[in-house]
This record gives C-alpha cells, sequence and structure tokens, in this order.
C-alpha cells in the first residue's frame, strides 16, 4: 500500500498558480509511476483576491486549517495592486513564524545542460546550498515609526538575534553538511559594522562549530561573500546567514543558476510539530502570468524537495533524476532559459522522463 501524505496547496498569486498546477501534475504521475505514495491534497486560494474580496489573505483560524497537513506546497505572493510589505506579511510570513519553520534551505546548483551566467563556471563549479534563518533577525517585526509626516519623523526597526534562534540555525547547517556528506560550512555577517548582533551571531558560530571539528568552517562579511558567489562559487559548500543577508544572497544564486525560475525552497520546522512549506524562489512576475511561459523546474524541484522530507527518498531522486534529463537535453525549456517552449511542455517533459525512468 502506498504511503498517504496530506499537503495543503496555497497557489497564491501570478505565476504561482501557473507553476504550482504543474507541480501537482508531476509529482501525481510520479506517485502512479513509483506506486511508493499518495498525495492527499487540498487546494486553498488564499492570493490577493481574497485580500480585496475579504479584507485578509487568509481567515482568522488559519493555523487551525493547516496545522493537521504535513506539509504546504507554496506558489507565490504579491501583486502590483497591493505594497510588497502587506502580500507578504498577510500570507508567507505569518505562516512561517507560526509554524517554526527556522530552517529555510536553498540549493544554490546549476544543473546539468543549462548555461549559467558565469564566463567559465559549469555545473561542476556551482553546487552548495544556502541555510537561512527564517524566523527573527532583520525580519523580526519589531520597530515602529512616530511623528508621521512631520519634518521629525522617525522610523526603526529592530533586528533580533536569539540564542536559541541563531545556535539552532547554526546547528542544522552543520547537521545539514553531516548528513548530506558536504565538507565545510561558511557563516556569513557584517561583524564589522554591527558590532552586536553580527558578533553574536560570530561567537554562537564558533560554539557550535567545535562540536563538529570533522568539519572545515571559514567566516565572511556579507559583501564579501556576495563576491564570491561570483568569483569563487566552487568554494562554498553550506553557507549559513541571518534572514534577510541570506535572502539577499539566495536571488544572487538564483542568478548563477541560470534563471530564477529554477532555485527552490524549504521552510523547515525540523521538529515536524507543524507543516513545512515548500516553494520556488520566485516571485509572482505579474508581467508574464497566465502566458504559459513560467518556468516550472523551480517549483517541480521544491516538490522534489518535499517529497525528500517526507522519507520518500526513491521517488525524489527518480524525480531529480527526470529534472536533469530534461536540462541536460535543452530541448524542452522556457524562455528564462533560452528557449521558447511553455510551462506545460517543459512539465510533459518531465513526465515523459520519469515514464521512461519507469519502465
Amino acid at each position: 500500500m502506498p504511503n498517504h501524505y496530506a499537503v495543503a496547496v496555497i497557489p497564491g498569486d501570478g505565476i504561482g498558480v501557473d507553476v504550482i498546477n504543474e507541480g501537482v501534475r508531476v509529482l501525481d504521475h510520479l506517485a502512479d509511476v513509483t506506486g511508493a505514495f499518495r498525495l492527499d491534497y487540498e487546494r486553498f486560494n488564499w492570493s490577493t483576491a481574497r485580500y480585496f474580496e475579504q479584507g485578509s489573505y487568509m481567515p482568522s483560524d488559519w493555523t487551525k486549517v493547516l496545522q493537521p497537513f504535513q506539509t504546504i506546497y507554496f506558489g507565490a505572493v504579491g501583486w502590483p495592486t497591493v505594497p510588497d510589505h502587506i502580500s507578504l506579511w498577510g500570507l508567507l510570513l505569518p505562516i512561517r513564524k507560526a509554524f517554526d519553520q527556522y530552517a529555510n534551505v536553498r540549493p544554490v546548483r546549476l544543473l546539468p545542460g543549462l548555461r549559467g551566467r558565469l564566463v567559465g563556471k559549469g555545473a561542476e563549479h556551482i553546487d552548495f546550498v544556502c541555510v537561512r534563518e527564517n524566523t527573527e533577525g532583520e525580519y523580526s517585526g519589531v520597530g515602529g515609526r512616530v511623528h508621521r509626516g512631520t519634518p521629525h519623523e522617525v522610523a526603526i526597526q529592530d533586528i533580533v538575534f536569539t540564542r536559541m534562534g541563531t545556535e539552532r540555525i547554526i546547528r542544522y547547517a552543520f547537521e545539514y553538511a553531516v548528513t548530506r556528506g558536504r565538507k565545510s560550512v561558511q557563516s556569513v555577517t557584517k561583524s564589522n559594522a554591527m558590532q552586536f548582533s553580527a558578533v553574536f551571531w560570530d561567537d554562537v558560530f564558533e560554539e557550535v562549530a567545535t562540536e563538529y571539528p570533522a568539519i572545515a568552517t571559514q567566516r565572511y562579511l556579507v559583501d564579501a561573500m556576495a563576491a564570491r558567489f561570483v568569483t569563487h562559487p566552487e568554494s562554498l559548500d553550506v553557507v549559513v546567514a541571518s534572514n534577510l543577508f541570506a535572502d539577499i544572497l539566495t536571488d544572487l544564486g538564483g542568478a548563477i543558476q541560470g534563471s530564477m525560475g529554477m532555485p527552490p525552497s524549504a521552510n523547515i520546522d525540523p521538529t515536524r510539530r507543524h507543516p513545512s512549506l515548500f516553494e520556488p524562489v520566485h516571485g509572482s512576475a505579474p508581467d508574464i502570468a497566465g502566458k504559459g511561459i513560467a518556468n516550472p523546474l523551480g517549483t517541480i524541484w521544491a516538490g522534489q524537495m518535499m517529497l525528500d522530507f517526507l522519507g520518500e527518498t526513491e521517488s525524489a531522486t527518480l524525480l531529480m533524476q527526470a529534472i536533469e534529463a530534461v536540462t541536460q537535453a535543452g530541448t524542452v525549456l522556457t524562455p528564462d532559459l533560452g528557449g521558447t517552449a511553455t510551462t506545460g511542455k517543459v512539465t510533459d517533459a518531465v513526465i515523459a522522463a520519469l515514464t521512461h525512468a519507469g519502465r
């Protein structure tokens, strides 16, 4: 009998709808090919459209609604008619915080066959992972504005680093390195300028590192790390950073992977007390929404990460091989990767690769 998993599907806005539909199509086909699992979906149309209709992105009892699910498969959020800080804080950030999805894992890998943006750097040079602290730091939401509209207006945004939050994400990065056969962990801060929070992070990193003597460590300032992403990506293995720094760096990571349509993302509660969320890194891309040209591979890859998280490692491996077969062939790619294929045609190619592998 196949293993059953409860999955909440939240397409969200823009191309989130397009790519999530394709991701579900691939996962369902993989389930049929392997017979190993079944994903029992429930779809939630929580989006900007709901915000305009009902005044909120989610119902007031959304935590109770989502808690029974093992995972959440998420598209994107954001639309030009709503400020980004309202849409992000209306949907995605509350889920990450309420469900303590403190580990955000984003692979930075140039898949075989794809042409990256860095001259002389191929798939053998770009293969590392970013581990992002996902619930505090610069995105803690602590601060305020006073004297609005006057010459004396003040805006304060506090950065919050707790020992628990900092220690657990750094330890997660080291554990990831150990379990995935990685050799080193690189920590990113700005401790030459941020003499309290960043130096605190550095101190905790050094303390945790003593527990993992077999793992090499390096520390970088965030500006130097941004340059290293471009000049020496092959020197990176597991990069751990705070919420804001890792958010910025992983967009750079997407660029060197060939397209922002490629990188996936996992928002994980390692304790599994709450559902974890899997999504592409890209945004809602309103300019191409509904045109059938969005790249679905980042979302399909996020689905692969979801299967791996659920323990369906053989199926996850099979799906990754199918994605790589499509990029290696290079004949069915969306415009962002230099091709002319539609979103659906790329999905069809992944499904065909799965069918071939399952024979």
